[in-house]
């Protein structure tokens, strides 16, 4: 009997299935089954899975979860600003109009007197020296609840033996792999190393046999400069002797009449002259040149002052024949107006007559009518 009270419960026992997701989803909130997936290490995102050199796959657990503890972190930021909203001190009053100032005025239910000083009172205590204060109870809660038993059998939830084994292998296979690439990776670089001491054996006999040949060109381009300079040297003084050679024939064959050549040249610009000739030349002949040329300005003058004399005589001349011709012209328009119109009134005249005559007549024939 006692061993069967150590298994009384208010409700029949129940077995817990095997499969923990199926159970969770029965009992917990999709928030708690994401949460609690992270505490198994298949699910761990400390541990790195694939290979360590590439970028790290985030998992649809991973988002999960990364959703969930932004959504926490929402809402633990609200709850702050709730907080933070609900301790902010109330509006104050607005300050008063002009003209116009507040007062204190009590809207409490109970009123009480207001005095300048409030009333004071006298108390006195007197406690024990070096008396400990006592120590503070042990907080027990109160309980509240009913209490829950249950028996799990050893294998309902966990077997160590199935659990373990992919990760295991997953460990496992995974060390082999990093250790192979590892070793992989030792080979080529040391096989890296031997192809870099190679490349640096060529490159240095390389340019060892540059080294020689660039000292070679050095060496037959300074030859082959040194040569030219002296080529240069031998050219230029040998041009220097031919020209030293012919300045000196010039000289000599300039300076063998360079006498004669001085008294012509000398005689030639005026420095041997003959004084008659040059007064004659510089005094006289300018003199005569200038008299001759006053004198012929002078009847060029007249010829002129003549010419123009003439000139406007013939066109006033001619200006007089143009008017008496034009007056002749109009006198004659005149005259031959003036006889036409006489004509026209002697015609006229007769035409009166005739017409006064047979007017006549042709009164005396009705009075003879009559």
């Amino acid at each position: 009997m006692a061993s069967n009270a150590a298994y009384d419960f208010s409700s029949a026992p129940q077995s817990v299935p095997i499969k923990r997701n199926a159970a969770a989803a029965k009992y917990r909130d999709d928030e708690e089954n994401m949460l609690s997936a992270g505490n198994n290490i298949m699910f761990d995102s400390r541990v790195v899975r694939g290979n360590t050199y590439a970028a790290q796959v985030v998992t649809q657990e991973q988002q999960r979860q990364q959703q969930v503890y932004n959504r926490n972190e929402k809402a633990r930021q609200a709850r702050l600003e709730s907080k933070r909203l609900q301790g902010m001190a109330p509006p104050g009053t607005p300050p008063p109009v002009d003209g116009r100032a507040h007062m204190d005025v009590q809207t409490d239910n109970f009123l009480e007197e207001l005095t300048d000083r409030p009333i004071e009172a006298t108390i006195e205590t007197q406690t024990e020296a070096f008396l400990d204060r006592p120590p503070s109870p042990l907080f027990v809660p109160a309980k509240n609840g009913e209490d829950k038993e249950t028996q799990i059998e050893s294998g309902d939830l966990f077997d160590f033996d199935l659990e373990v084994e992919p990760i295991l292998d997953v460990l496992v296979g995974k060390t082999l792999e990093v250790s192979m690439l590892e070793l992989m990776e030792e080979e080529e670089l040391a096989a890296i190393r031997a192809q870099q001491e190679k490349f640096e054996m060529m490159r240095n006999a390389e340019l060892s046999e540059v080294q020689r040949l660039e000292y070679e060109a050095k060496r037959k381009f300074a030859e082959k400069q040194r040569r030219k300079k002296q080529e240069r040297e031998f050219k230029e003084a040998q041009d220097e002797l031919k020209e030293k050679v012919a300045a000196r024939a010039f000289a000599k064959t300039y300076l063998s009449d360079l006498h004669a050549n001085v008294f012509e040249s000398l005689e030639e610009t005026g420095h041997f002259y003959d004084p008659v000739r040059k007064e004659v030349g510089e005094v006289f002949l300018p003199w005569l040149m200038g008299e001759v040329s006053t004198s012929l300005t002078a009847v060029a003058q007249a010829y002129a002052a003549a010419d123009g004399i003439i000139k406007a005589s013939l066109e006033k001349a001619k200006d007089i024949r143009v008017q008496a011709v034009a007056d002749y012209e109009a006198e004659q328009k005149r005259i031959a107006e003036e006889a036409a119109a006489k004509k026209a009134e002697e015609e006229r005249l007769a035409a009166e007559a005739a017409a006064a005559a047979a007017a006549a007549e042709e009164n005396g024939e009705n009075g003879e009518d009559q």
